[in-house]
């Protein structure tokens, strides 16, 4: 994509736009304690925090929703979270120039994350940007969350653009997934948590960022 088609750069929230995992790692470290266990250091919880409350529950009590105890641990997780959803959570240093540098050349930005919208909500609003995103898809948005391309096409429809002129910003693989299956371009966010399988050159993506300052090279 050359930089003159393009019209929008669309940003995965966790991980990529916004460090979440204090407050993420956090509720899952209360959860751990009520069950009389010990906490885990953040530096063991952040690769897990973009995988959401299932990736999170696994790691903490090595359990998956298969098993019998999983959907109490849950909700129990959730509401935790939901009472301490933007007391830690910053934007990544140096996103806020990038956003505004968006604004400043007239390039639509967004967010498009497997968050559901009530939680998705509460952190957009709480980072002050529910006024400058001119999109948020969550993950109950869309038929399909990611890595379906369902959540970036309809942001790119609501927009009133093609695919082909967006950019997609992610820090794990299904989010590379997505934005190619969409046909956008897409951009590996390598500050971010990377997931399980941070061999960041074999997810493809069009290009890699390690800074988020990097991106104002590609706009």
């Amino acid at each position: 994509m050359r930089t003159s088609q393009l019209r929008a750069v669309f940003f995965d929230l966790d991980g990529t736009l916004a460090d979440t995992a204090p407050d993420l790692g956090g509720a899952l470290n209360r959860l751990l304690q009520e069950e009389g266990r010990s906490p885990l250091p953040m530096d063991q919880l952040r690769p897990y925090v973009s995988g959401g409350a299932r990736a999170l529950l696994r790691t903490g009590f090595g359990i998956t929703p298969e098993d019998d105890g999983y959907p109490d641990l849950q909700r129990r997780f959730l509401d935790l979270y939901a009472r301490h959803i933007c007391v830690d959570t910053r934007l990544f240093d140096g996103m806020d120039d990038v956003l505004a540098t968006l604004e400043n050349k007239g390039i639509l930005w967004g967010i498009i994350t497997n968050k559901v919208e009530r939680f998705t909500r509460d952190v957009v609003a709480g980072l002050g940007l529910a006024e400058r995103a001119a999109s948020v898809i969550s993950g109950d948005s869309a038929p399909r969350p990611k890595p379906a391309p369902d959540p970036l096409l309809m942001a790119a429809d609501l927009a009133g653009l093609a695919p082909e002129t967006c950019l997609y910003v992610g820090d794990d693989l299904r989010d590379i997934q997505a934005g190619k299956a969409a046909g956008m371009g897409t951009v590996t966010a390598a500050w971010g948590y990377l997931g399980e399988s941070p061999d960041l050159d074999t997810w493809q993506a069009d290009h890699i960022c390690r800074h988020p300052q990097d991106l104002l090279s590609l706009i």
